[in-house]
């Protein structure tokens, strides 16, 4: 399994994007248990999914400038590959 140092900044930004989606999917299922309006459940189903976006994206940038670079300066240029691949499931 291949592992990654993060910085304590990257690492403060990433967590925080994910507790607030934690926090977003909490809220999702107590509106459904408070039984409200399908739509306004669809609206922050909504929120949710633009929150792990921009997670995704914030993640898939210092990937990019980090592991990518760093393996492609080793010669290692399969890891093009692996990045064109997580791209194109990112993007289902």
């Amino acid at each position: 399994m291949k592992t990654k140092h993060r910085d304590d900044e990257e690492l403060r930004k990433l967590m925080n994007r994910l507790n607030r989606v934690e926090g977003q999917v909490r809220g999702v299922k107590k509106m459904l248990e408070e039984e409200q309006y399908c739509v306004d459940i669809l609206t922050q189903v909504s929120a949710i999914q633009a929150a792990l976006n921009a997670f995704n994206k914030e993640l898939l940038s210092s990937h990019i400038h980090s592991c990518v670079v760093e393996e492609i300066q080793k010669g290692n240029t399969e890891v093009v590959d692996e990045l064109c691949e997580s791209i194109k499931k990112l993007m289902k």
